[in-house]
C-alpha cells in the first residue's frame, strides 16, 4: 500500500467523489516533482497512489476538482484543490478531502 492514500467525498451529493484524479507531488529544491497519482475508484478513493516508502520531507496532493465537477455539470469555485503537507518516519498518511462545489475540509485521517 502507498505510503500515502486519499479519498474524496462530494459533500453536495452525499457520495463518493469518482474518477478526481490526483497527484502527489515531493517538493524539491528546484520546485515541484510528480511521485504518483490516478484517480478515484467507485469508492473515491486511490489506494495505489505513490510508492510504499517516501523519503522525509514535504509533499503535496493534487486534486482535478474542476475536471470532477466539469464532469458533473455543477459549477465550481475552486478549479484544483492543494493540500501541502510533510511526512516523516514510515507512518502512514491518509488524507483526505470533503468536496462541494464552493467548499472543501480536509485533516489527517487514518
Amino acid at each position: 500500500m502507498s505510503q500515502v492514500t486519499t479519498h474524496v467525498l462530494d459533500a453536495a451529493f452525499g457520495t463518493p467523489a469518482v474518477g478526481v484524479g490526483v497527484t502527489l507531488d515531493r517538493q524539491t529544491h528546484d520546485g515541484w516533482s510528480e511521485v504518483g497519482g490516478g484517480a478515484t475508484d467507485a469508492d473515491g478513493r486511490i489506494s495505489a497512489l505513490g510508492p510504499d516508502r517516501l523519503p522525509d520531507g514535504v509533499y503535496r496532493l493534487v486534486f482535478a476538482t474542476g475536471d470532477y465537477f466539469d464532469a458533473t455539470r455543477r459549477p465550481a469555485f475552486y478549479p484544483e484543490v492543494q493540500i501541502a503537507f510533510r511526512v516523516s518516519g514510515t507512518e502512514h498518511y491518509h488524507v483526505p478531502l470533503l468536496l462541494s462545489p464552493f467548499a472543501y475540509s480536509t485533516y489527517r485521517g487514518s
